[in-house]
């Protein structure tokens, strides 16, 4: 069973990205498993998993953007930033807590374009060495260094009593909770995450995913057919491809530095090639050199 490429699962709420990695570990049989972006136990929706020769692509997705739907509640604060966790603070319910929807569109605002986020203490970030979360869990609490993140745009989906759904595209690295607890301080209430699925991740959408209760019931069947869900390498990359023939890619093989001037492309200019072998497979990202040799960025290794 080859299972070399990507595969799109949907994480149900509830599980971890490493559970996730571990059954897909399982139901494809290889060790060599890896994701895009960890979600936290309470999120759900878009997790790529590269298999076999596609982990080399994972720091190399051209499009690194992610999408969620976030729904959150003001008047509340927790350790975590999250429903999930203890409560710090807390609104008096015969207290008049009078938010408008225009209210929390005007505080949004600061929040779109290239802006500095602290990473939760309930993070995986390291300090020290450290885990945050770990440091977390046993009461403590660092210094943490702010992140430049892009946060593309903000939308209210719906909102009511305080309750309500935000749409959110972002740069990887965006941690939402913290986000929304941002927000909820500007608002002077504070406020959690109740809820978060992501909708989109580095290109892939809903539609492109597959629950895990599909996956095993195909591993039950058959176990080999599982390979059959996995989308080629390639389809990661939207770069022209260059083409090697049988012998250029003995020679590729061998770690032969290849001369341009002999390869079939789709077109020729001086960006990065998607470069195919003589049995139609992606094996690295290169670029062609100005003299005229070419210059391998990434190999992809079946």
């Amino acid at each position: 069973m080859k299972v070399d490429g990507i595969i799109c699962v949907y994480k149900p709420s509830g599980f971890t990205s490493f559970d996730v990695i571990a059954i897909m570990r399982r139901l494809l049989n290889t060790k060599k498993i890896g994701h895009t972006g960890t979600l936290d136990p309470l999120a759900e929706g878009v997790l790529p998993i590269f298999a076999g020769a596609a982990t080399k692509a994972v720091d190399y997705c051209p499009d690194t953007d992610k999408e969620y739907r976030a729904a959150f509640k003001i008047g509340l604060t927790t350790d975590t930033q999250d429903i999930s966790g203890e409560v710090l603070t807390q609104v008096p319910v015969d207290t008049r807590c009078y938010v408008p929807q225009t209210r929390i569109e005007r505080a949004i605002q600061k929040y779109i374009g290239e802006i500095e986020q602290i990473p939760p203490m309930y993070s995986a970030v390291k300090v020290n060495g450290r885990r945050l979360y770990d440091i977390a869990r046993k009461g403590g609490e660092v210094e943490r260094e702010a992140r430049t993140i892009s946060v593309h745009s903000i939308e209210i989906e719906h909102y009511g009593n305080l309750e309500g759904v935000l749409k959110i595209n972002c740069s990887k690295g965006t941690y939402i909770r913290t986000l929304i607890h941002d927000i909820g301080q500007d608002l002077g209430f504070g406020a959690v995450m109740t809820g978060l699925q992501r909708t989109k991740s580095n290109g892939f959408t809903l539609d492109d995913c597959h629950t895990l209760e599909i996956l095993r019931e195909a591993y039950a069947e058959n176990p080999d057919s599982v390979a059959k869900f996995l989308k080629p390498l390639g389809s990661l990359f939207d770069y022209p491809k260059a083409y090697l023939d049988a012998v250029q890619t003995r020679l590729f093989k061998n770690g032969i530095v290849l001369n341009a001037d002999l390869v079939r492309y789709d077109k020729v200019y001086d960006g990065t090639y998607s470069l195919y072998d003589n049995e139609n497979r992606i094996i690295a990202l290169a670029k062609i050199e100005k003299d005229h040799s070419i210059s391998i960025h990434q190999r992809f290794k079946y």
